[in-house]
């Protein structure tokens, strides 16, 4: 069975739970306290040295890091990865703007306003983060407004991806009611019979 070592409050990490569970396989949850330091440990550390989560750990005692990477091994063979290579390279483009245009602003805007309380000495950044974050917002729209998918026709770990932090943009301040595309993509995602949400 596998292991994930994770947050639950954590947008990469809910990228694997949903993942999990749309495949139907079993898993067991070990749940990690960034802020307390978990991650830093010694036998952490030996699962990924680089100190974060989400890690799944395979049967083996492998430990596959960096939640996108661990989306495709899970995905590989399923209905959420194409094989034909156009569009399994559509998914690692949307993959790869989620890391760089996307997460960098709209998951560290929600880090600073709902678990720091927005703190006066970060409100400019957290507005900088704003206008990259609606920047983010708009290229997804704009596929979206043409796409029941960000790849097309078929619910993929694009998807996933990008679905992790955008549901919960408005915990980070976040206004989505400009972006009928992104609600009506949300609510697609969220209407699979296997759908989990980030607390469940």
């Amino acid at each position: 069975m596998y292991k994930v070592y994770g947050d639950y409050r954590s947008g990469n990490c809910y990228k694997i739970k949903l993942m999990l569970n749309l495949l139907g396989l079993p898993y067991e949850w070990q749940a990690v306290d960034i802020l307390g330091g978990d991650t830093q440990t010694e036998a952490f550390l030996a699962k990924n040295p680089n100190g974060k989560i989400p890690v799944l750990e395979l049967e083996d005692g492998t430990c596959l890091w960096e939640s996108n990477a661990i989306l495709n091994f899970l995905a590989d063979g399923s209905e959420f990865l194409p094989g034909e290579p156009r569009l399994r390279t559509q998914v690692l483009q949307w993959q790869f703007f989620e890391q760089y245009s996307h997460e960098p602003y709209i998951a560290v805007a929600r880090f600073i306003k709902a678990y720091e309380g927005l703190p006066e000495e970060r409100r400019e950044e957290y507005l900088k983060l704003h206008k990259r974050g609606y920047k983010a917002l708009e290229v997804m729209e704009k596929q979206l407004s043409r796409t029941p998918y960000l790849v097309g026709e078929h619910y993929s770990i694009a998807d996933i991806a990008l679905y992790a932090y955008t549901h919960v943009a408005h915990e980070g301040g976040f206004d989505l009611a400009g972006y009928p595309g992104i609600q009506a993509w949300m609510q697609r995602v969220a209407s699979h019979p296997r759908h989990v949400t980030m607390l469940d």
